[in-house]
């Protein structure tokens, strides 16, 4: 098995021009070179000292994704030393997680004569390929903040998710600053309706323009081991890249130490990570998510913490499922629900962004919407996606949680709609849920904040679950060590 498709990648030099921020890309391989450029642009003046620091940070992010696929990684941008380790621990952990779920695991976007015989893989096969060169290491900085833990970035990309954290911090009194990334392509189409809608009402939302989804797509399509044209064939996963939210993040660093924002709030919601072992054949991986786990923000608020920066990174969803927070959001913040669009394909239509209504993610919102009672159409969903979703569901076109089907299903034929094979009552999942793994009780690291977050989710949900020994159990709050 010889995953190598590139002799050598460089990052950088980064550039700065006003508003305009780039970072040059090049590969090497097989006696060609081929460059692109990383451009971020933002949406007011900034020092360009702080742009170039961060740009650094950032700009690095996406390399971290072809580890496994180099000899050689050369950044030949200005960085701080814990901003070195930070790019090699993230390659470490993500090459671990590509190899295991976009390598081994057959999606059909890998060249077949580049699979490896699952039996004979070893830990080592998972190890970056890549010698990560920096020869520009220097613990100067021009970042400075001084974090207010009342300013909350909210990550926005126009989903369920990041639009109730929005909804949900604003009611429980901290001053939210909407973030969207609008990178190039139909991806900005998702979070158009939301970002619309909120730059209207609140002057503290804020977009950056980044190329990054174009850069991806650059690097894969010169990767001998990707299959030709792979867009076509699956457009519900990447052929390998696995980590990118935190290019995201630190493309907003500027913005949010100018402002002062002390939080970093990403839109997790519960993950059941009940019978998942989190290794394959001694080799430690996340199922495709790392950049969306506890350990990352964990990862990022020491990061951050390390660098004297002070933000904190979390998610106030971890504890509850997406069940939960469509009741919540269509009941508590109206105002909110309709800007939501999760679809992997939208379109346009007289100006309206439209979703699909048939992708896996369409299928799943919509049947979470039936199960809580909530009108599809109100999310732009026509009537013939409603009517044909039953079918769509039989050939197990969804992909949520086993758990949370059963139960969605169970909710949707209560209400006397449709019965499906599998519709069952999943006693924990209307629960707040804590684990140790992926939902701990200081899962919002503020108390005041927490408890207020509690008290709202308190009138939506059944109780109190935790994982004990594998297995969920119902517990009283006042039994779970450091939540109040």
């Amino acid at each position: 098995m010889d995953l190598k498709c590139f002799d050598k990648i460089t990052v950088g030099p980064v550039k700065v021009k006003g508003r305009r921020t780039s970072v040059r890309y090049v590969l090497e391989f097989d006696g060609l070179r081929k460059e692109y450029e990383l451009v971020n642009v933002y949406p007011e003046d900034l020092d360009p000292r702080v742009l170039e620091e961060a740009s650094s940070m950032a700009g690095i992010v996406p390399a971290v994704n072809y580890a496994l696929f180099a000899d050689e990684i050369r950044l030949d941008v200005k960085l701080h030393s814990l901003d070195l380790r930070f790019f090699e621990d993230m390659a470490r952990v993500t090459a671990g997680d590509i190899f295991v779920n976009r390598i081994v695991a057959r999606t059909g976007l890998i060249k077949e004569e580049y699979l490896p015989d699952p039996e004979s893989v070893t830990p080592e096969d998972a190890e970056p390929r890549a010698t990560v060169v920096a020869e520009n290491v220097d613990d100067s900085t021009y970042l400075e903040a001084e974090p207010d833990y009342s300013k909350c970035g909210v990550m926005s990309s126009g989903g369920k998710e990041s639009l109730f954290a929005y909804g949900l911090l604003r009611e429980a009194g901290c001053e939210v600053y909407p973030f969207f990334l609008n990178e190039a392509g139909r991806h900005w189409w998702t979070a158009l309706t939301a970002y619309r809608e909120l730059s209207r009402r609140d002057p503290n939302t804020r977009r950056v323009w980044s190329n990054v989804d174009r850069l991806f797509a650059f690097i894969e399509k010169n990767m001998k081991i990707v299959v030709p044209n792979y867009w076509r064939k699956n457009r519900e996963i990447y052929p390998v890249r696995l980590f990118w939210y935190a290019h995201y993040i630190l493309s907003f660093l500027p913005l949010a130490l100018k402002y002062g924002v002390g939080n970093i709030v990403m839109g997790n919601e519960f993950d059941d990570p009940s019978g998942l072992t989190f290794e394959y054949k001694g080799i430690r991986h996340y199922y495709a998510t790392y950049d969306q786990s506890l350990d990352f923000d964990v990862y990022m608020t020491r990061y951050f913490e390390e660098r004297g920066l002070g933000i904190k990174q979390w998610s106030p969803l971890r504890p509850v499922t997406p069940i939960t927070i469509l009741r919540i959001l269509f009941d508590r913040y109206p105002d909110l629900a309709p800007l939501v669009t999760s679809c992997h394909s939208t379109h346009v239509e007289n100006g309206v962004v439209k979703p699909c209504g048939t992708c896996y993610k369409c299928n799943g919102v919509l049947l979470m919407l039936l199960a809580v009672g909530a009108d599809p159409r109100l999310l732009r969903y026509d009537e013939r996606h409603v009517e044909t979703l039953p079918e769509r569901l039989s050939k197990g076109l969804v992909r949520l949680e086993p758990s949370l089907v059963k139960h969605s299903l169970y909710l949707v034929a209560s209400r006397g709609l449709w019965r499906l094979p599998g519709a069952e009552p999943v006693w924990h999942v209307e629960m707040i849920h804590f684990d140790g793994i992926n939902s701990t009780p200081d899962f919002i690291p503020h108390r005041d904040l927490r408890l207020r977050v509690l008290s709202i989710y308190e009138k939506y949900t059944r109780g109190y679950a935790k994982l004990e020994n594998g297995q969920w159990v119902q517990v009283d709050p006042e039994s779970i060590p450091g939540l109040r």
